[in-house]
């Protein structure tokens, strides 16, 4: 997936290869960064504005982007970690709370913080 978000210091598109698992009509990502203690740049972005385009197989999407609260985090992460493994020793490597991002079609946000 190619997630596209609005650089926060430079008001650019900015786009970033990432793995992802879908959620029944929602998509999911690990801001995971390799285990390092920032968190990455497209994360920041979407912090200041949630407002994304998803590309998957050519096809583009506008969405909208939320950090997962801590009971949609727990639900998550056993399959994020299924698909890739190499996550729980991301959490491991760092002392930040790896953020798990939910990506919505753009509609206005219906779901509790």
């Amino acid at each position: 997936m190619l997630l596209s978000t609005v650089g926060r210091r430079t008001g650019r598109k900015r786009t970033t290869p990432l793995l992802y698992i879908e959620d029944e009509d929602n998509l999911v990502v690990v801001a995971s960064n390799g285990g390092r203690e920032k968190n990455p740049a497209w994360f920041m972005n979407i912090k200041q504005d949630p407002r994304t385009e998803v590309q998957i197989r050519g096809r583009r999407t506008v969405m909208r982007a939320e950090q997962a609260n801590r009971d949609e985090k727990q639900r998550l992460w056993p399959l994020l970690t299924k698909m890739y493994g190499r996550y729980d020793g991301y959490q491991a490597r760092t002392k930040r709370e790896i953020p798990v991002v939910i990506l919505y079609h753009d509609r206005p946000s219906t779901r509790e913080s």
